[in-house]
């Protein structure tokens, strides 16, 4: 009998890591557009949920204060929740997480929404315009198929709801 142990090559050869590097690259090249996708729909949904954050926080200033509030919207998503008198409560930057986002007001050209101090919608402050009611975002870089849509509103009594204007009725996602 043999006692003796033998010691070989231990590890991978040459071959072999350049073949687990070439297999490790197709994976990575097929999962990339779908990755691409899901950052997209991430900014999306950072926008809506940015908004929708700040919508609410002006509304409860609004009624901690006792005072009317305003909620802004500036140039893409960004936004500053402030009082009547121009003072700045908070505020956020579109390039906090969703550059490429476009964002639709409705009723158009309108950027204000004035809370009251029990939480409710009025006529702006500034110049007695309507408040936006709604706004919707998209994706400014995916196709219309791969882009994950989503629409903030605002009711009258102030509540904020962030929902999706694509789902069908039975879905509490649904607008």
């Amino acid at each position: 009998m043999n006692t003796r142990l033998k010691s070989g090559p231990s590890g991978f050869s040459l071959i072999e890591l350049l073949i687990g590097i070439a297999i490790m690259a197709i994976l990575a090249g097929l999962a990339m557009p779908s990755f691409q996708a899901w950052l997209q729909n991430t900014q999306i949904r950072n926008a809506a949920e940015s908004i929708q954050n700040g919508l609410q926080r002006a509304r409860a200033e609004a009624v901690g204060r006792n005072t009317n509030v305003e909620f802004v919207l500036g140039a893409g998503s960004s936004w500053v929740v402030q009082l009547p008198d121009g003072t700045n409560i908070e505020s956020r930057s579109s390039n906090e997480g969703s550059r490429d986002v476009t964002v639709a007001v409705a009723p158009l050209g309108a950027t204000t929404v004035t809370f009251n101090n029990f939480g409710g919608v009025l006529a702006n402050n500034a110049d007695a315009s309507v408040p936006f009611t709604q706004v919707d975002f998209d994706s400014s870089v995916l196709a219309a198929a791969e882009s994950q849509e989503l629409r903030v509103t605002i009711g009258l009594g102030g509540n904020v709801r962030m929902c999706d204007p694509n789902a069908s009725a039975p879905s509490p996602r649904a607008c």
